[in-house]
């Protein structure tokens, strides 16, 4: 599979909640970095959005690869409902590092977490 095809699996199995599928494009050490949930083993991370999510609706804004380069950005939308069906919306980039058998080693989600963490932030309570 080329970088853009595991880009685009990626965002449809996140899109699903295919949290399995998720984890299965990274590799064994592969991590993710978010600013609402810190650094994280992937397994670890995505388990844990999926457990504050109760649906998530994603629409892709753009690919972006540089040639001869280890990783690529995914631009999307992401509409997130929260297990407490509160809403939100924003604009997500995503930089994808790739290892050498097109595994995801790390994941760098980039994003404004304002009304998201205060929202995140209220599941707990």
């Amino acid at each position: 599979m080329t970088k853009k095809e595991i880009a685009n699996k990626y965002i449809n199995y996140l899109e699903k909640g295919d949290i399995e599928n998720v984890i299965k494009l990274f590799n064994q050490k592969g991590i993710v970095d978010s600013p609402l949930y810190g650094i994280k083993k992937a397994n670890e991370f995505y388990h844990e959005l999926s457990s504050d999510t109760a649906n998530s609706k994603l629409h892709l804004l753009g690919i972006f690869e540089e040639n001869d380069s280890n990783s690529l950005a995914l631009y999307f939308t992401y509409k997130w409902t929260l297990k407490n069906n509160e809403k939100v919306e924003f604009d997500v980039v995503d930089i994808i590092e790739f290892d050498l058998h097109n595994k995801i080693s790390k994941l760098k989600i980039i994003y404004d977490t304002v009304i998201a963490r205060k929202l995140v932030g209220q599941l707990g309570s």
